[in-house]
């Protein structure tokens, strides 16, 4: 792997390289199930915060800068739990990390988790669509810092 991941989603990779592609499938589905939900304040703003019109299932995003890090606000339907496990994956991993870290995440994420292998190509495109749409949020909130 050519890119150096944020320390905190190399952990979640090496993870899910560790076991079986069936158990990837009940990790991702952990990792959905872990996710918080949004804040009661975020949750009443909720339709204000961007929404990622390329993931099938509605995903609800608020990025910020803090002190130089970039932090994200995740709102994913539990109906939906492959994106939400997703998702949730790229909160744990980006949350607190640089925008030039999350920059240098390379799209193909996916295939470092190994969910192309128990996943569709329909729900891998929503997951691309969703760490490209996070990585432009950053690079925007940063810019305009």
């Amino acid at each position: 792997m050519a890119d150096k991941l944020p320390e905190n989603l190399q952990e979640i990779v090496d993870t899910f390289r560790e076991v079986t592609p069936r158990d990837r499938l009940d990790l991702l589905l952990e990792f959905a199930e872990s996710m918080p939900d949004l804040a009661p304040e975020l949750a009443a703003m909720r339709d204000s915060m961007e929404q990622v019109h390329e993931c099938q299932s509605p995903v609800f995003l608020r990025t910020r800068l803090e002190e130089g890090r970039i932090f994200y606000d995740l709102d994913v339907p539990r109906e939906a739990p492959t994106v939400r496990g997703f998702a949730s994956i790229l909160y744990e991993g980006l949350n607190g990390t640089t925008p030039e870290a999350i920059e240098s995440v390379p799209l193909d994420l996916y295939e470092q988790l190994g969910l192309n292998e128990v996943l569709s190509s329909q729900r891998v495109r929503g997951m691309t669509a969703l760490l490209s749409y996070m990585k432009r949020s950053a690079q925007r909130v940063a810019q305009a810092a």
